[in-house]
């Protein structure tokens, strides 16, 4: 199955999120199954100020949705998490990586089953390497199967098509949204209002 949900007039408001512009942010971009899925995740994440769709970790350039569910291009779908450290650390960022999806699974996540939608993590600098390495050391502890997830170099990040930006917020009734990213949200939503209080 492809995370396959189609366009529904009904949206969701916009995300608000107050953004300090002379506040200096940092990215890393990360794949954990259908990038609809992990932008919904990580826009509930507070410090986090931005998240794009979009394709990494392939090899051919301009990868499309298309060519990259037909496996022709190598690519994951992925998300950049744009946050801002004086708000929440890298390493929480990456902490809540291991939460939002089981990176144990092979060849995919789920119902969604294909290489673009395996367990990545691609880093920009040594600085984030090690920290993705030492956060997989430390997620691999809690789960009773081998983690599978990649940690490589990130050579460039591709945004996805327009119409794959804030998916779920404009189709949280489409068939997909509604039975696979709706009930993980409500999940995400209450596990951090708990740490919140």
């Amino acid at each position: 199955m492809i995370c396959g949900c189609r366009d529904d007039s009904t949206t969701r408001p916009a995300r608000k999120t107050e953004i300090n512009m002379d506040a200096k942010t940092e990215s890393i971009v990360l794949g954990g199954g259908c990038f609809w899925c992990t932008e919904a995740a990580y826009e509930l994440l507070p410090g986090v100020t931005d998240v794009v769709s979009g394709y990494a970790g392939g090899d051919e350039p301009n990868p499309t949705y298309e060519a990259v569910c037909a496996h022709a291009t190598g690519h994951a779908e992925v998300v950049q998490v744009t946050f801002d450290p004086a708000q929440v650390s890298l390493e929480k960022v990456l902490n809540y990586f291991w939460q939002i999806h089981n990176p144990t699974q092979v060849g995919g996540q789920g119902n969604d089953h294909g290489p673009q939608y395996r367990s990545i993590i691609l880093y920009a600098d040594e600085a984030q390497r090690a920290a993705a390495e030492a956060s997989r050391a430390e997620a691999a502890k809690t789960f009773r199967d081998p983690i599978t997830t990649e940690i490589v170099p990130l050579k460039k990040f591709w945004r996805a098509e327009e119409y794959h930006q804030d998916y779920f917020r404009k189709n949280p009734n489409a068939g997909y949204c509604s039975y696979v990213i709706a009930p993980k949200v409500r999940k995400l939503e209450h596990k951090l209002a708990a740490e919140q209080k």
